[in-house]
């Protein structure tokens, strides 16, 4: 299994959904680790876990904006069916992610 804890690997004060919204963003997020790291864990073989825990909480177009671009790109059920999203301390953000990743945008 690969892992991402956003918290340790990427900040702990994700911002919105942009680049231009500022730093930290959900599409710098996708462009810079999650993008890369999903395709490894398909190489691999192995899901990919994500740890949303241990930051200062999320807009949800972060959230939103990350898993939309992996859902859109890579199909949605390859993506939900090879991700293992972790929420302990607000559970909503994985429903937040699953819906995200089967939105379809033009």
């Amino acid at each position: 299994m690969r892992t991402i804890n956003i918290a340790q690997q990427f900040t702990l004060t994700p911002g919105a959904r942009y680049y231009t919204d500022g730093p930290k963003s959900g599409q710098e997020f996708y462009d810079v680790l999650l993008k890369k790291s999903f395709i490894q864990s398909l190489e691999e073989g192995v899901k990919l876990k994500v740890i949303l825990d241990g930051t200062d909480g999320y807009a949800s177009s972060f959230l939103n904006e990350a898993f939309s671009l992996l859902g859109n790109e890579f199909g949605d059920d390859k993506v939900w069916n090879n991700l293992i999203i972790i929420s302990e301390e607000v559970p909503k953000y994985i429903d937040k992610v699953k819906k995200s990743v089967y939105e379809k945008r033009k």
